[in-house]
């Protein structure tokens, strides 16, 4: 063997040097990374995915935090909301950074070659000489396309965001661990919350920890507190703990009690200024107990801008309450971990204790179903990982009660139509809320309300999502209140023109757990049947109170209507019929005793001119203004009975008795179809049966 390979021993040292170092790169590979940390690198799943959504979620969790803290006290909410643009100069002064010039032109993505120059002015002079021509032709002029500047994200806009509320406040030692922790807050548990990763304002200090190094400042009282906590920190995300700058208490003279944060981030408000005020006016909709006051502050005056969101009603939805797991809703790991943290002793106890809809007599029933290694004494803490399982899988095949929405706080129907008729003053609006019904042993209501007309609201449908009582404004286009409304709601049958009426339709989801779709759970996809059908049925109910209303509208309407074409045709009615009470009193013979009393009196008031045209028409003139000439009229066209006061006309002895005709009377613009009846006494009533305009 050659000895430059070295002996046998020396090669086995050598190789079991190799596998050490091996091991160790492999356990080195091995990192870990803190809850801060994760959501940082994935920001997106949160709702920060650039400049302009990071603006418009930041409000939208420092809105919620602060409805979910005044309701926690049952406080109307009374929340200020105010967006301060800065400059890239003035943050740079915040900061202590010295502005530089550019010293080397080439090195920035705006940099403009000349060749690129001259194609660029080329182009401007261009676009200037086809405005001149169409305003020389007086033609509408067209908004000139924005100049792209650069491949990058180009010049930064830094917002200081200010919200403060009139909430429970936040005691003065737990305000670091609220607003420095990830995955620490007090929404955690089976109940109905607003948030939907329980991040809150800690997603936006992370943002701001990125985009501007800012610290965030949070001032903060509760109910008769005569000091105000004080408090300027910013997270360490890698260990995922508060970085403290400064914590004091402050004087509180005027015992004011809530929470105000300001901070300071990265966004973009030209992109997302629909999408942040669609969201206030929709959560004015929900929250219509709620007072909203929003201002937006630029050193260009022309930008500012001030809304206030009155409150409509004191009447507040009662707050949710926790509740327990439903057994059909549980699975192997969280039995595991609430065998963990209860302080029931015995199996019994446990499933009695731990879980709703299940009684005692119910639970001994379930135990005895387990098997023989099961008792209703044995101590729960000592179950094995196959008896967990065993429970498990009985609890999916078992028969248990659904659950009552008595822990939800739906935000009520009269509060929904108020939100409604305040926000887009519709010309009708009809609402309903279901009841309580059951998806995956979770319980949930839809609440929805379908309106017509108002003021800022396009033609056609327009959606309005709520989960929790907050709006949902992305990913429309696979809801399941969208498809719904889209695609299986036959509009044409409740008089409602999908295409050309003003449609609101509103409906909002309220349960323990809410089936988002997707990462940024902005949409609730329909393939849940219950959900599904429950949202139809609920719109459709919305539809047919609409319907009727529509109805009596249209009726009113026609009514209104006939009654105008009857006054219009009054002259040429009373014209016609005068012709044939004058040709009668012509033919009358008084010594001849063809008549009644009542009929010579008529025709010598007719000869005499008593009656005239005038007086014919006059009289016609107060019937259609006092009576409800218009129903009448409508009942004797449908079922050719009326009951209308008759005028006793007559006709010469020759014409047959015990008969019915009908005359067209011809006037200027209109058929008048009458009716004349005869009896067998050769009396004959005249009936205006129906006008018939003729076309121009």
């Amino acid at each position: 063997m050659d000895s430059s390979w070295g002996s046998p021993d020396e090669l086995k040292k050598t190789n079991r040097g190799r596998s050490k170092t091996n091991s160790m790169a492999k356990e080195s590979l091995l990192k870990q990374k803190s809850p801060a940390e994760f959501f940082a690198e994935n920001k997106n799943i949160a709702g920060f995915d650039n400049p302009g959504k990071s603006l418009y979620t930041t409000v939208r969790e420092l809105v919620e935090n602060a409805l979910d803290s005044a309701e926690s006290i049952s406080q109307l909410p009374d929340i200020e909301i105010i967006l301060e643009e800065i400059t890239k100069n003035k943050f740079n002064t915040m900061i202590g950074l010295v502005d530089r010039e550019r010293v080397d032109e080439e090195l920035y993505d705006d940099f403009e070659t000349t060749k690129a120059r001259e194609k660029r002015l080329a182009k401007e002079a261009r676009m200037q000489e086809i405005q001149a021509k169409n305003v020389a032709l007086g033609k509408k002029l067209k908004e000139p396309p924005a100049i792209k500047s650069g491949k990058g994200r180009g010049e930064a806009s830094f917002f200081k965001v200010t919200c403060k509320d009139n909430g429970r406040g936040m005691p003065h030692d737990e305000i670091p661990n609220m607003f420095g922790r990830v995955l620490s807050g007090t929404k955690y548990g089976l109940k109905q919350t607003r948030g939907k990763f329980g991040l809150g304002a800690k997603m936006a200090l992370i943002w701001s920890k990125m985009s501007t190094g800012l610290p965030i400042e949070i001032l903060s009282a509760t109910r008769g507190q005569n000091y105000a906590s004080f408090c300027r920190l910013d997270i360490d995300i890698h260990q995922n703990i508060p970085h403290v700058h400064l914590h004091e208490k402050r004087e509180n003279k005027d015992k004011w009690h809530g929470a105000e944060i300001q901070i300071i981030i990265e966004g973009n408000w030209t992109t997302y200024r629909s999408k942040i005020l669609h969201y206030m006016r929709q959560m004015a909709v929900i929250t219509p107990y709620a007072q909203f006051f929003f201002k937006f502050v630029s050193d260009i005056s022309e930008k500012n801008l001030t809304i206030r969101f009155a409150r409509r009603t004191d009447v507040m939805p009662p707050a949710p309450l926790e509740t327990k797991h439903h057994p059909s809703a549980v699975d192997i790991l969280l039995i595991k971990r609430l065998i963990a943290e209860t302080s029931k002793q015995t199996l019994q106890q446990f499933l009695q204790h731990e879980f709703v809809n299940i009684s005692k007599s119910y639970a001994e029933r379930l135990v005895g179903e387990m098997g023989p290694d099961f008792s209703p004494k044995m101590a729960v803490k000592n179950l094995t990982s196959q008896q967990i399982v065993r429970i498990h899988q009985l609890f999916r095949q078992a028969k248990f009660d659904d659950p009552s929405g008595d822990c939800l706080s739906p935000a009520g129907e009269y509060n929904l139509r108020l939100g409604i008729i305040k926000e887009l003053q519709p010309d009708m609006v009809a609402t309903c809320s279901s009841s309580p019904q059951v998806f995956e042993g979770h319980p949930f209501i839809i609440e929805a309300g379908i309106s017509l007309g108002g003021k800022d609201v396009k033609q056609g449908l327009n959606i309005f999502r709520f989960a929790n009582r907050i709006p949902l404004l992305f990913e429309q286009g696979a809801d399941v209140v969208t498809r719904t409304a889209m695609k299986k709601i036959n509009w044409s049958s409740y008089k409602i023109n999908q295409m050309q009426d003003k449609i609101g339709v509103f409906v909002s989801i309220v349960s323990t757990k809410v089936p988002f779709k997707g990462t940024g759970k902005e949409y609730i996809g329909d393939d849940i049947t219950e959900i599904s059908s429950a949202v139809k049925s609920a719109i459709k109910q919305c539809c047919l109170q609409l319907r009727s209303k529509i109805m009596k509208k249209l009726q009113a309407r026609e009514r209104q209507e006939r009654k105008r074409n009857l006054t219009r045709y009054i002259p040429d009615a009373s014209r016609a019929i005068m012709d044939v009470l004058e040709e009668m009193a012509q033919n009358y013979e008084p010594k001849r005793q063809r008549y009644d009393k009542e009929d010579d009196e008529l025709l010598n008031k007719v000869a005499s001119k008593e009656i005239t045209e005038m007086t014919f028409g006059e009289s016609l003139s107060q019937y259609v203004e006092q009576v409800d000439y218009e129903m009448a009229l409508e009942y004797a066209t449908q079922s050719g009975v009326s009951e209308e006061p008759r005028e006793p006309i007559y006709l010469r002895r020759e014409i047959k008795r015990a008969q019915r005709e009908r005359f067209r009377v011809f006037a200027r613009n209109a058929i008048v179809l009458v009716r004349f009846s005869f009896d067998v006494r050769g009396r004959i009533s005249c009936e205006c049966v129906r006008v018939l305009p003729l076309p121009n």
